[in-house]
């Protein structure tokens, strides 16, 4: 006992001596952690470039300061999640080294533009890695190979003393020039942009390496600029409304442009302009391959020779209409006998799966000294399509516009497998659609439009075949399930044609109370309250989910209480993702749209385009078009 008692005597002795050492321990330890916090905080000097493997790293705080009386400094943009970026690091490092090794050093920087966000923003960082050499602050795109070799050569020849940016490819129009450079080009792209625009600052540099890269072409396609805050008589006279907007000039004649918005797309689309629009056959198996595999109407121009002056008319005709048509055209007599053609005719045939008994196999047109262009592209859009077209996602805006539209949805497969099925269903159509002529036909693939058949109320009907009619003013109509046949087909249009069927309507229920100083459009109510010819409405059109629309709901809300004495002016909006807008002159394309329907003219409301959507650009917007304020403007 005696013994355990001494032992744990000796033990407490020990643990007595023990612990005041490891709590000494800790507070030094505790104290070189405090330390090396408070060291931290010294060296986080957000003015301070840090170096990281010879590259230095530069931050929203530190990107000024570190770049004053710099005379060249390259830098690369990049985010750390970023694959090709990762790839970079080595080759970047000895791209560091080399240029640091030169004689005058030239310093090789990094910024994580995921946290730089603000230096992200100011050089309009898109992608990444993006390299920029910046000569006495002023940034250089580079575009070249991800290379030492040739990153090297390039920040080397801008670090030259007598070194100058080159001048811009692109050509700076205005008022001066304009017509002189515009109408003398064979083609020319033209850009209308505003210096604010964002989308015109991201498409800046993408519309300069395209305008370099054209620039060596043979011949040279030309691309040109126009300030339309400065030159806002050039806009007006080429109807721009929005920033940016390109327009394609042939001789002074402007086309719409519709292509991409990117170098590669620009060159690729330009170059492709530049050619003729119609393309030659010079077989009979040619036209023959089209005819039978084909999907879309082939036009063929018969011609003795490119001498001929109907071919140079039928060029003419084709270009504004390149990107609706496939046009082709012919010298050969073999080719021409086929089609049952003299040199100066234009044939128009639909592929073989199109024909029927009931249309012509072909059309065709002189063209002669006395023919206008207009004359011929208005025979082209009068027989694009056969009696009853099959309407696809990739034709409906160049084909299927016009208006009533009669559509029959179902499994529509025109390969070998389906053909015949396909074939089927369409051949009763087409016994409806010859008694019909004032209205289009077309046969639609029901997965291709599951969202428009839903619209119609028909995606869970249980039927094989679906048939539905869009009709003017964005109006719909839906044809009772039952089982398809000719005359229930019949029957349906038929009471159409008569205005016995109802439009079809997604709408919202009506509010009770609508005292609001916004009043709430929905489906049902639009034409009631939005098309009031006695009243000038200002109509939002939004969805919930918007940022947009949330940031501007209170400059909204405050226009609605400057207005709410106005009893002829309405402040209103709609939720355009759970109801439909049932005209088509007030089209919703993103969100929010704005328009102005002023009570003397409802079919052609004014879009609200561009600038900011505040209290004060609102309010102005809404002086300008009304019609029937009842206060003076200078007191609102």
């Amino acid at each position: 006992m005696r013994k355990i008692t001494l032992m744990l005597i000796v033990l407490l002795g020990v643990t007595h001596f023990i612990l005041p050492s490891r709590c000494e321990e800790d507070a030094k330890d505790d104290s070189a952690e405090n330390l090396g916090e408070e060291d931290v905080d010294e060296d986080d000097d957000d003015t301070e470039v840090k170096d990281e493997n010879g590259v230095l790293v530069l931050t929203d705080a530190n990107f000024d300061t570190f770049m004053e009386g710099k005379d060249t400094v390259l830098v690369e943009f990049y985010a750390p999640w970023c694959g090709h970026c990762k790839q970079f690091v080595p080759e970047y490092e000895k791209i560091a080294k080399v240029l640091q090794d030169n004689d005058p050093s030239i310093p090789v920087a990094k910024v994580d533009a995921t946290q730089a966000k603000a230096l992200g923003s100011r050089f309009e960082v898109s992608g990444y890695p993006t390299i920029k050499i910046f000569k006495k602050g002023e940034p250089i795109d580079y575009d070249g190979d991800r290379s030492e070799q040739a990153i090297v050569k390039r920040v080397k020849e801008v670090a030259q003393p007598d070194w100058k940016p080159p001048p811009e490819a692109t050509i700076v129009l205005t008022k001066e020039n304009f017509d002189d450079v515009v109408n003398n080009a064979d083609i020319i792209l033209v850009e209308f942009y505003a210096p604010w625009c964002g989308h015109c600052k991201r498409l800046a540099p993408e519309y300069e390496t395209a305008a370099k890269e054209l620039s060596h072409r043979t011949p040279p396609i030309p691309l040109g600029k126009v300030d339309a805050t400065e030159e806002s008589d050039l806009a007006t006279r080429f109807g721009v409304s929005g920033y940016p907007t390109l327009k394609i000039f042939r001789k002074g004649k402007a086309f719409d442009y519709n292509g991409p918005r990117e170098k590669f797309g620009i060159v690729d689309y330009m170059t492709n302009q530049a050619g003729t629009p119609s393309k030659q056959v010079q077989t009979l198996k040619q036209v023959q391959e089209i005819l039978k595999d084909g999907d879309d109407v082939a036009i063929v121009g018969v011609f003795s020779g490119e001498e001929d002056a109907a071919y140079e008319k039928y060029q003419e005709a084709c270009n504004s209409l390149r990107e609706d048509y496939k046009f082709l055209h012919t010298f050969d007599s073999e080719v021409a006998k086929f089609l049952k053609a003299s040199p100066g005719q234009v044939v128009m045939l639909h592929p073989e799966r199109f024909r029927s008994k009931y249309e012509p196999a072909s059309h065709s047109i002189t063209v002669k000294d006395s023919t206008l262009a207009s004359e011929v592209q208005d025979f082209f859009k009068k027989h694009a399509l056969p009696l009853v077209g099959h309407r696809k996602q990739s034709n409906d805006a160049k084909r299927y516009t016009k208006r009533p539209l009669v559509v029959v949805y179902y499994g529509v497969d025109f390969s070998f497998d389906y053909r015949v099925a396909t074939q089927f269903w369409r051949s009763k159509v087409l016994e409806v659609a010859k008694d019909f002529p004032e209205y289009t036909f077309a046969i639609a693939d029901e997965e291709d439009y599951a969202d428009e058949l839903k619209s119609l109320g028909l995606s869970d009907s249980g039927e094989e075949v679906n048939v539905g009619i869009l009709g003017e003013g964005g109006k719909k109509y839906a044809m009772e399930p039952e089982e398809f046949d000719t005359d229930v087909l019949h029957s349906f249009v038929m009471a159409f044609k008569k205005g016995k069927m109802k439009p079809i309507v997604k709408s919202q229920p009506i509010p009770k109370s609508n005292k609001g100083p916004v009043t709430v459009v929905v489906g049902k109510n639009f034409d009631e309250i939005v098309m009031d010819a006695k009243k000038d409405v200002l109509i939002e059109f939004y969805a919930p989910w918007c940022g947009h629309c949330k940031k501007m709901e209170p400059d909204y809300i405050a226009l609605g209480k400057k207005y709410k004495n106005e009893k002829n002016l309405v402040i209103a909006k709609m939720d355009a993702t759970a109801n439909d807008v049932p005209h088509e002159s007030y089209k919703v394309e993103g969100f929010p749209t704005i328009y102005f329907a002023p009570s003397n003219s409802k079919q052609s409301p004014v879009k609200l385009e561009g600038g900011k959507r505040d209290f004060e650009e609102l309010s102005k917007f809404v002086e300008k078009h009304a019609t029937k304020l009842s206060q003076k403007k200078d007191e609102l």
